[in-house]
């Protein structure tokens, strides 16, 4: 399969249609696209996650963060990013035919995730095609954009999934 970018028009699926125990490099074709979510985010667990891990004044201080520029309390983009991997996880990766990621690119935080935002995830499948060094397993890329509850894309990012084949092709 060649790369290609998802037509505009693609409807979005929310469920994959393939079970992730059964789902292979095969299953994963170029102009894919999928809407899987709803994840809600809660002020508990904003000021949890960058309490650990990005304690920035915006992040876990209500009353600093209203005189902050945001005018508010914000998730911390790793959080964003955090719940976007969840949601992958549980909707879009492979349980048998998944090999990690060698990483992302184009990762963008485009406005701010804020307490009481429902995200869903947009993910369009943009390339999949067999590795040339090793048959038995192909590399995914997808756009993946976390959609606010209005619709405003608040994170996005390309993604890249090495997974096995079903069935090897000659090296």
């Amino acid at each position: 399969m060649s790369s290609t970018e998802a037509p505009p028009a693609a409807v979005p699926r929310s469920v994959f249609p393939v079970a992730p125990d059964a789902r292979y490099f095969e299953d994963y074709h170029v102009g894919d696209v999928y809407l899987f979510g709803p994840v809600d985010v809660t002020q508990e667990e904003v000021i949890e996650f960058a309490r650990r891990y990005d304690p920035q004044s915006f992040h876990v201080d209500p009353a600093a963060a209203r005189q902050s520029m945001f005018g508010g309390l914000i998730a911390s983009g790793w959080h964003t990013a955090a719940l976007m991997m969840r949601v992958l996880v549980d909707n879009f990766v492979s349980t048998v035919a998944g090999l990690g990621s060698p990483g992302v690119d184009q990762l963008r935080w485009l406005a701010p995730v804020r307490p009481g935002d429902r995200l869903r995830m947009r993910v369009a499948v943009t390339e999949a095609r067999r590795s040339q060094s090793k048959r038995d397993r192909g590399i995914v890329r997808s756009r993946v954009e976390v959609l606010n509850q209005a619709d405003v894309v608040v994170m996005s990012v390309e993604a890249v999934s090495l997974m096995r084949c079903r069935k090897p092709g000659p090296v």
